[in-house]
């Protein structure tokens, strides 16, 4: 049976719209019907033209065509923020890891809430000073806590996904009877924390991969028989550039002389006088946001310990007290701003931060550090 010619669909045929059989094959595949043309000539003048057709007809679908979704079904929550720098959340997050009930059993009070009771109810008192047998339980948790971010450190490299980081700091943790601090800890949502280029502190694991030349914080807390041991280190990935490592070396080193003033009597504000001196010598600045803390059986309490400068914090080093010093050091502006899941602190200018964390004793001479680790020869420290 012959096609029933129909006139020439163009809007400006110069031949005066003849009945036509020319067919648009993309109308076709489309189901829509009618789309002839007198001949190739007119088909290819009114192409602009009619292809809104083609546009118009074709289904769209809102998460293929969404930017911030990929092909493998990962996607960037925050699509419209504003990012300082050039890392993206990967979402979706796996889900809340498992904890077996008898560490459940002996966790932490914000375990089910994600509320810490007990340090609203010590807020601004004195810090505690630890009798002898609490000394061996925070060295027995400290010495657990370097174990597992040794390891974790071990498996960092380029592909590997922070997500699968926080799975390797859980087992670890769980392996040793103990739990991970950070989970549902004011609701934080994995067991460690990992902060990669310009993350300054609190990045959540998810599916982004660690890329060559990254730089990547972990910073690992363990709840075992009552106390919290934390610390954390930076780490490069593969090979970094030049800045980066100046960057983790400023960082590594401004906690080390902090630490060599720890000693009875010595005062918290004047770990700052030493700290930022040192990161202005390098080229850097520190972050006055986030301060190191007291830790004992609470993840969090006095004293406040700040790493600038000019500071104003209460207290004196007194033999039994625990407490971390953490500076984080940037290569740019001080400043920061939090993404969208209230967690994440990055670099107001997108520039690299790097950070060190260790737990300190005050002993009756001078300091230990109860979370110690050894030295770190790919900083080109010894």
């Amino acid at each position: 049976m012959s096609a029933v010619a129909v006139p020439c669909q163009s809007s400006n045929c110069p031949n005066g719209h003849p009945p036509s059989r020319l067919e648009c094959p993309t109308c076709n595949k489309l189901g829509i019907k009618g789309s002839f043309f007198c001949g190739q000539d007119c088909f290819k003048a009114n192409w602009k033209t009619h292809k809104i057709i083609h546009d118009l007809a074709t289904p769209k679908h809102p998460l293929l065509d969404d930017p911030n979704i990929n092909k493998n079904g990962t996607f960037n929550p925050f699509g419209t923020f504003n990012f300082t720098g050039t890392i993206r959340p990967v979402y979706p997050l796996s889900p809340k890891r498992e904890v077996p009930q008898h560490i459940l059993d002996q966790a932490p009070d914000y375990v089910n809430d994600g509320i810490p009771t007990s340090e609203s109810r010590r807020a601004g008192q004195p810090p505690k000073i630890l009798t002898k047998e609490e000394q061996e339980k925070m060295r027995n948790v400290c010495k657990l806590a370097r174990e597992v971010l040794d390891i974790a450190a071990a498996a960092v490299r380029p592909g590997i996904t922070t997500d699968e980081i926080d799975a390797i700091v859980h087992n670890a943790t769980i392996e040793r009877g103990a739990y991970p601090s950070p989970l549902n800890y004011r609701n934080y949502p994995k067991s460690v924390c990992t902060s990669v280029n310009e993350v300054i502190c609190h990045g959540i694991p998810d599916q982004r991969k660690l890329q060559e030349g990254d730089i990547i914080n972990i910073d690992v807390t363990l709840y075992k028989d009552g106390f919290h041991g934390d610390l954390n280190e930076t780490y490069p990935v593969g090979r970094v550039d030049d800045d980066s490592l100046r960057l983790m070396r400023t960082a590594r080193k401004c906690l080390d002389e902090a630490i060599k003033l720890c000693k009875p009597g010595a005062l918290i504000r004047d770990l700052g006088k030493t700290i930022e001196p040192i990161a202005r010598q390098n080229g850097c600045s520190v972050v006055r946001t986030y301060c190191g803390h007291g830790i004992n059986d609470l993840f969090h309490c006095t004293p406040n310990v700040p790493h600038y400068a000019k500071n104003k914090a209460i207290g004196t080093m007194r033999p039994g007290m625990t407490f971390t010093i953490e500076p984080m050091i940037n290569l740019g502006h001080w400043d920061l701003e939090h993404w969208p899941d209230d967690w994440t602190a990055v670099t107001i200018d997108g520039k690299r931060s790097a950070q060190f964390e260790e737990t300190l004793l005050i002993t009756d001479t001078g300091v230990e550090v109860l979370t110690k680790g050894a030295p770190r020869k790919d900083l080109g420290l010894e």
